[in-house]
């Protein structure tokens, strides 16, 4: 089997790799106003699955004006693999990371050409402070359990789920072609106010058409735990953690708890207590997968959606709060303007 770059174990340097490497990121820096951005997409190969996804998000990101090099499409039989990776990272004006939990193991153990390319990143942050020129985009875990102890911390995109947020893909697409919303300009002073001036009120939908459901998306088979199978009670249990569509509003996260502790229809089997959310997982303690299929997955589908139905009405109450409030500020103003004090 042919392993990818980013397994491999760093050899010594090649200049005619460096070269072909160097000419992707090249190509597009002369003889235009508004040269096309050079990427370099660094990942591990979790398995087949995620190296198609991995090429499939390269492919969209061509499509949509993004001059994306990924391993497969570069290295080939005898190239000398730590120099394509230096030249790739070093020559590209961004890298994007897909992290997961595996490639932070990788990456933290400085393991394999995960690790060799930890090393160089780093060193090239260090030296030359470029910070935004490497991007996390989190595939699938958590931000604890998959994002690099060196890139915590940083702005990242989250495209876990199936289908990923294609607000947050336009968001690294628009970083990528630096597209990205820029500030209004800085006008007179107080050149809006006037004497006439009066509060406008919230629109009344506005945050709630904002607000995408939460989905659950699937069971993150890689890190479900083991059972202690010691003849305690309970050790043939334990921890499944399900991926959510996005990243929860924390007002949300509280509620889910709520809502699987208490829901309107539930099964003997049911046990309040065990479900909490971390980041943007569900994690279900003290079960099994079997358990799962015949009991819980109704019920897990059952609170997430009365957690949305809440979670909007809340958005809402919170709006039509907020639209009183201007009215009443109106009013005050207006009525204000007519008593005189002469």
């Amino acid at each position: 089997m042919v392993r990818t770059l980013t397994d491999q174990v760093p050899s010594v340097h090649e200049t005619s790799t460096q070269e072909r490497v160097a000419s992707s990121a090249q190509a597009n820096q002369s003889g235009s106003a508004n040269p096309v951005p050079s990427v370099f997409i660094s990942y591990s190969w979790d398995d087949d699955a995620h190296r198609d996804w991995v090429g499939t998000l390269a492919e969209r990101l061509r499509a949509d004006g993004v001059n994306v090099s990924i391993d497969r499409w570069f290295a080939v039989p005898g190239d000398q693999l730590p120099a394509f990776m230096e030249r790739a990272i070093q020559d590209n004006q961004y890298v994007v990371i897909i992290c997961t939990p595996r490639y932070k193991r990788r990456a933290n153990a400085r393991e394999g050409g995960v690790g060799y390319e930890g090393d160089i990143m780093t060193a090239e942050v260090m030296t030359r402070q470029n910070h935004r020129k490497f991007i996390p985009v989190l595939r699938n875990g958590t931000t604890q359990d998959a994002i690099p102890t060196w890139l915590s911390g940083k702005y990242f995109i989250d495209l876990a789920g199936e289908p990923y947020s294609e607000r947050n893909y336009e968001d690294l697409v628009r970083t990528l072609l630096g597209l990205r919303e820029a500030p209004p300009p800085i006008g007179k002073p107080l050149s809006t106010i006037s004497t006439g001036a009066t509060y406008r009120p919230l629109t009344q939908e506005s945050k709630v058409e904002e607000f995408d459901d939460i989905k659950i998306v699937r069971v993150v088979v890689e890190d479900v735990t083991e059972p202690r199978n010691d003849g305690t009670p309970g050790c043939a249990l334990y921890s499944i953690p399900f991926q959510l569509s996005a990243m929860p509003p924390r007002e949300w996260a509280a509620l889910f708890p709520e809502n699987w502790n208490n829901p309107s229809q539930f099964t003997t089997m049911h046990r309040p207590g065990n479900a909490s959310i971390e980041g943007a997982t569900i994690i279900l303690r003290g079960t099994t997968i079997e358990e799962v299929e015949r009991y819980h997955r109704n019920t897990l589908q059952l609170s997430v959606e009365e957690t949305n139905k809440q979670y909007r009405q809340r958005l809402l109450a919170e709006e039509q709060r907020q639209a009183r409030a201007n009215a009443h500020r109106k009013q005050v103003d207006e009525v204000s303007k007519r008593i005189k004090f002469d």
